[in-house]
């Protein structure tokens, strides 16, 4: 028979088991969702509800790779779809706004990593309906292959960021499952394949450019970008701005060897406002070579980048 103090050991013992175990059991993300509908008509909005509960919980409790994440390590993003029209057998068209952030070493400052709009989203869903996601196969429901894509590329990003080429796992689990679709006899949605939308602007295409050659020396850049750059400003900004203006220079290589690579443009829409921000104070010919980079890579918006002055 069990005396107290065994008795007080092995309560001690499993409370601090289940307390870890619910530490470990972290996934990756600390992910919100919002789904707006200004035009609904005929679907009870309390599905949508309940679809933004499903996601949240989707996102935020699957595990997505095999490292362990603290609590306040988990990568802020953010889902924001928006319903543009009701079809028949409870099918949707939207749009899905992905954003995400890195915290800078040593700051409270989050730095984007991603802020992309994709309009190419059809998916069916039916109220109390499960969001499964079966990692390794092919035939995924549209709904659960498109948020577990976007995970993976901001897995990607945000591991490339703390290392050069950190994110390849990611990458090359995302790209197979752009593969796997494409091979899909059920999944038919647009936004997976070359020639979906147009212009080379959508997820086949994202990987097509993430895992390009060409691309690699913007993928180190970001590397440099953040961890010799924005990571060092609490110790040396004057040297963490050099290193950011030599990975403007890469990017720029990389869009003249890959003119309009939607990578690069993603990431002026990611960093746009930033730059802007980091080099309203700065030495003149930097400034100057800043805004003769960023107008080059992201002409449409020439006068935003005018605002940092020289």
């Amino acid at each position: 028979m069990m005396n107290k103090m065994t008795i007080v050991r092995c309560c001690t013992f499993l409370l601090f088991f289940l307390l870890n175990a619910g530490v470990f059991a972290q996934g990756e993300l600390n992910c919100t969702v919002k789904i707006n509908t200004p035009q609904l008509q005929r679907t009870d909005r309390r599905v949508f509800d309940q679809l933004e509960t499903a996601l949240r919980e989707f996102l935020n409790n699957t595990k997505w790779t095999e490292d362990a994440f603290e609590p306040q390590e988990r990568i802020k993003c953010n889902f924001i779809m928006t319903i543009k029209t009701e079809q028949d057998n409870n099918t949707f068209e939207a749009e899905l706004a992905v954003q995400a952030v890195r915290p800078v070493y040593g700051t409270s400052y989050e730095t984007p990593l991603l802020s992309h709009l994709d309009k190419d989203v059809i998916f069916s869903y039916e109220q109390n309906q499960p969001i499964e996601f079966l990692r390794d196969g092919s035939e995924n429901q549209n709904l659960p292959a498109l948020f577990a894509f976007y995970v993976y590329v901001i897995l990607g990003m945000d591991y490339d960021t703390f290392s050069p080429q950190g994110g390849d796992p990611y990458f090359l689990i995302a790209q197979q499952l752009v593969t796997n679709i494409q091979n899909s006899t059920s999944n038919k949605s647009p936004g997976w394949r070359p020639g979906d939308g147009g212009k080379n602007r959508n997820r086949y295409w994202i990987m097509e450019n993430l895992l390009n050659p060409r691309v690699k020396p913007f993928r180190n850049a970001m590397y440099n970008y953040h961890r010799k750059g924005l990571d060092m400003f609490t110790t040396d900004i004057a040297q963490g701005k050099v290193a950011i203006l030599q990975s403007l220079e890469e990017i720029e290589k990389v869009s003249i060897a890959y003119f309009n690579s939607m990578i690069v443009q993603m990431f002026a829409n990611s960093k746009r406002d930033e730059l802007i921000e980091m080099w309203k104070i700065g030495a003149k010919p930097q400034k100057e070579r800043v805004i003769q980079i960023m107008t080059k890579i992201d002409p449409a918006n020439t006068q935003r980048y005018r605002e940092i002055g020289v």
